[in-house]
């Protein structure tokens, strides 16, 4: 039987969504280990005050198993 937490991280990136999920997914897993599942739950972009963008976010669903001692 297995355990697993599921918890939401948020990422941001100049360039891409892409991006910023993978910044998201290598800082998280510096700190957590057996990540399983990321699912993309929401993406949106922050604009500068001349509406340009200034960063695209994307929200992830992240899971990971709790380890057994």
């Amino acid at each position: 039987m297995s355990v697993y937490r599921v918890t939401e991280i948020i990422g941001t990136s100049p360039t891409s969504w892409e991006d910023a999920a993978r910044t998201a997914l290598a800082t998280a897993g510096g700190t957590l280990r057996n990540l399983r599942v990321a699912e993309v739950v929401e993406q949106d972009i922050t604009l500068d005050e001349k509406g340009g963008i200034e960063s695209f976010r994307t929200k992830l669903r992240v899971s990971f198993k709790y380890e057994t001692e």
